[in-house]
This record gives C-alpha cells, structure tokens and sequence, in this order.
C-alpha cells in the first residue's frame, strides 16, 4: 500500500501549488481521499476530504482557495492550492480512509494510510 505526495514547494503568498497524490496497492474506489497538514507545533489537521459518499469537506480557512479532485483513471488525487497564504505553510499528507467504515471525512482517528507528506511553504 502507497501514497505518494508530490508537488511541494516554495511560494510567494498569493501564487498556486497543485499536489497530487498516487495511490496504489488498494483498491482506489473503496477509499475516500483526503489532505491533512500540519505546521511546526501544531497538530496535524484535515483540510479538504472526500466523504464516502462523494462530497467534500473542507476546513474554514482554506474554503474558496483550495480545491480537491480525482483522475481515477490514474489512482490520484489532486490538492488544487490558490491564492495561498504564509498561514498555508505545513507538510501536507494525504490519506485514505475506508468508506465503509469512514465516521466523517477528515476524521484523523479513521484514516487507514498516510502518505510521506511534502513540505509547502508560503512566503510573505
């Protein structure tokens, strides 16, 4: 099983990152996908989550700027990140989590796979 994040980097506040997610070694149609992150001496949080059914949970703070989607076709899962902010600066994981079983999406406790995370930083 593997989740691979890619697509990190290093911008200026208001400029656009996409990450992806690869996922393989599990059936991709019975997980929900999501993106968590987290920030030097903060807790990992969920930022943008699929839900078993086919919706999509997103945090306050990121609501309007980011945007989740899915090939697929290809496994992978997309973190659509505009108009980003020095407050945005995080290692960001993405996550699968089992529908049938998921309670609520970006539920940190239900997540089955964590990816290795990639590091976003934002600059003033």
């Amino acid at each position: 099983v593997q989740l691979q994040a890619s697509g990190g980097g290093l911008v200026q506040a208001g400029g656009s990152l996409r990450l992806s997610c690869a996922a393989s070694g599990f059936r991709f149609d019975d997980y929900a996908i999501g993106w968590f992150r987290q920030a030097p001496g903060k807790e990992r949080e969920g930022v943008i989550c699929f839900g078993s059914d086919g919706s999509t949970y997103v945090t306050d703070s990121v609501k309007g700027r980011f945007t989740i989607s899915s090939d697929n076709a290809k496994n992978t899962v997309y973190l659509q990140m505009n108009n980003l902010k020095p407050e945005d600066t995080a290692v960001y994981y993405c996550s699968a989590d089992q529908k049938v079983t998921m309670y609520k999406p970006c539920n940190f406790y239900g997540i089955d796979y964590w990816g290795q995370g990639t590091q976003v930083t934002v600059s003033s």
